[in-house]
């Protein structure tokens, strides 16, 4: 957040600042390779005049709704910045710190800036500023000059004159589809990255950021952000946040493209960051003094009192764990890093601190970043990482699992302690939307006809030897049905029925009743073979 460390004095110079709302925008999103022409959102500035010392709170209202609000300035030394959003009721959300942004040093062609804070679907916000007491009053907004060269995208070496004010830039996307999202999952093959969203498919508009990226020789280690603002926003809501975060890196505070190198929402999807190709050392814009050398990956959200989702930790764990497998890095290992200096680095230039591989902001920055809840997983994140090339767990399976209609059955029956048992499968299609998950002890399978229905024990095998949901009883329709000589199991086109006293299945189909032979294991499922390798 823009803050001081305890014990320090405020420091202030004169301050031209911004207060940006981006919005919840969708163009190009997962699902979809080909590029495509990403029209520029709506900008509106509305000034925030006669600001002084103190902390002063100011409404800003825009009929146009939007969803990410962020505060910039020539200097925000000694500044604080908190926003709020009035909910459709009229009640008013809960505060989120404008945590200021680290990536680059001083540069006085554009302005400082805080991290985009998400606060939702909104139409008016409230935003309260700290400043030092002896803080100039802000006075009205200065227009830069019409006459700019048209480059094709924003350099950051190029002058962008921002007034000597506050000001309220409210950016307002226009409407697009939003398209299917792939399917997220913590559990991957063993050496295989999660899917990554690639910046055609979240929509990048190429053509606003520098043009050649910068390359170094190699990643030594992966720095942990957050986003910061709230943690409420859905799985489709992810590719605009995305979107919004790169539209005001670059054309707000000039960057060449946006700071990250990949980032992570709370259900698993992997969003690639800075172009030039997520596979090699680009050089990134978000640890100030240690951006040479390292890897930036943000998690969607603000976790200083609430932790990220298993499936977000899992996830950014298994993609470190990749990337820096590219370049022989030891997740659990140690790096000296020689820092380029900052004004919000921990170290000054040439210092040369001992890190691990994998650290944090907050390790090298003069922020709270990731927040207290993420940083206590750190070392679980660096397990996890550790751990890339190996087969995922029962507890990587359960997470993949979480949100589901399969896993909200199994929980209800108990989950690792229900009579199933832990999976020992991530979910997987059947015939034609068939869903399904293999247990120690048995599967539930799921159809939007069928609801989702556990089968086990003997009745598990014998259906599993006639197909399946391919053979002629289809689906489930129903768990265990106990009776005293008989458990019973309905299906689409008739029941099985294990005899307790006998120990044979017999089939009913069509009213005709038909006794099964006996079956030593469940034959594997057409899905889970292997296909066919090619001879050369």
């Amino acid at each position: 957040m823009l803050s001081r460390r305890p014990g320090s004095p405020l420091i202030f110079t004169a301050i031209a600042a911004t207060v940006v709302l981006l919005p919840l925008a969708v163009h190009g999103v997962p699902g979809d390779d080909a590029p495509r022409a990403a029209e520029a959102p709506r900008v509106v500035e509305q000034p925030l005049t006669d600001l002084g010392g103190g902390e002063t709170i100011r409404e800003i209202h825009q009929d146009t709704p939007f969803s990410m609000v962020a505060l910039t300035g020539e200097d925000l030394s000694g500044t604080t910045a908190r926003v709020r959003a009035k909910k459709a009721d009229g009640t008013w959300g809960p505060w989120f710190e404008a945590e200021t942004l680290h990536g680059l040093g001083p540069d006085p062609a554009h302005p400082r800036g805080t991290e985009p804070v998400f606060i939702g679907r909104t139409t008016t916000v409230q935003i309260a500023v700290r400043r030092p007491p002896d803080a100039p009053r802000t006075g009205p907004a200065e227009h830069a000059p019409a006459t700019q060269p048209d480059l094709g995208y924003v350099p950051a070496n190029v002058e962008q004159p921002f007034a000597q004010n506050i000001n309220a830039v409210l950016i307002t996307p226009p409407q697009a589809p939003v398209d299917s999202l792939p399917v997220p999952s913590a559990v991957t093959p063993p050496g295989t990255p999660p899917n990554i969203i690639s910046r055609a498919q979240w929509g990048a508009d190429e053509t606003i950021r520098c043009p050649n990226p910068q390359y170094d020789n190699k990643i030594v280690a992966g720095i942990v952000h957050h986003t910061a603002g709230s943690n409420e926003y859905a799985p489709e809501d992810s590719a605009g946040i995305v979107r919004s975060i790169y539209e005001y890196h670059t054309r707000t505070l000039g960057w060449c493209d946006i700071a990250y190198n990949a980032l992570v929402d709370k259900y698993g999807q992997v969003f690639e960051g800075r172009a030039g190709g997520i596979d090699k050392p680009v050089e990134g814009a978000h640890t100030g003094g240690f951006n040479r050398d390292t890897w930036g990956v943000a998690m969607l959200g603000n976790f200083d009192v609430t932790p990220p989702t298993p499936i977000q930790v899992r996830t950014t764990g298994r993609l470190l764990g990749w990337r820096l497998g590219l370049d022989q890095v030891d997740p659990r290992g140690t790096v000296v890093l020689a820092s380029d200096g900052s004004s919000f680095a921990k170290f000054p230039l040439g210092a040369a601190p001992l890190l691990p591989t994998i650290f944090t902001h907050r390790d090298v920055g003069i922020t709270e970043c990731p927040g207290n809840a993420a940083y206590a997983l750190m070392d679980q994140i660096r397990d996890i990482a550790a751990r890339f090339n190996e087969p995922p767990g029962p507890v990587d399976l359960a997470e993949s699992l979480r949100g589901g209609a399969i896993f909200a059955r199994w929980e209800s029956m108990g989950g690792m302690n229900s009579y199933l048992g832990a999976p020992t499968s991530p979910e997987a299609s059947g015939e034609g939307p068939t869903r399904y998950v293999t247990f120690e002890r048995g599967a539930i399978y799921w159809s939007p006809a069928t609801g989702a229905q556990p089968i086990t024990g003997e009745i598990y095998k014998a259906w599993g030897a006639l197909g399946f949901e391919r053979g002629a009883l289809g689906l489930p329709t129903s768990g265990e049905i106990h009776e005293p000589q008989w458990i019973v199991q309905n299906f689409v086109h008739g029941t099985l029925n294990f005899d307790r006293e006998h120990g044979t299945v017999t089939r009913v189909l069509d009213g005709v009743p038909l006794e099964l032979p006996l079956v030593e294991e469940v034959p594997v499922p057409l899905e889970r073979f292997p296909p066919p390798t090619s001879l050369a």
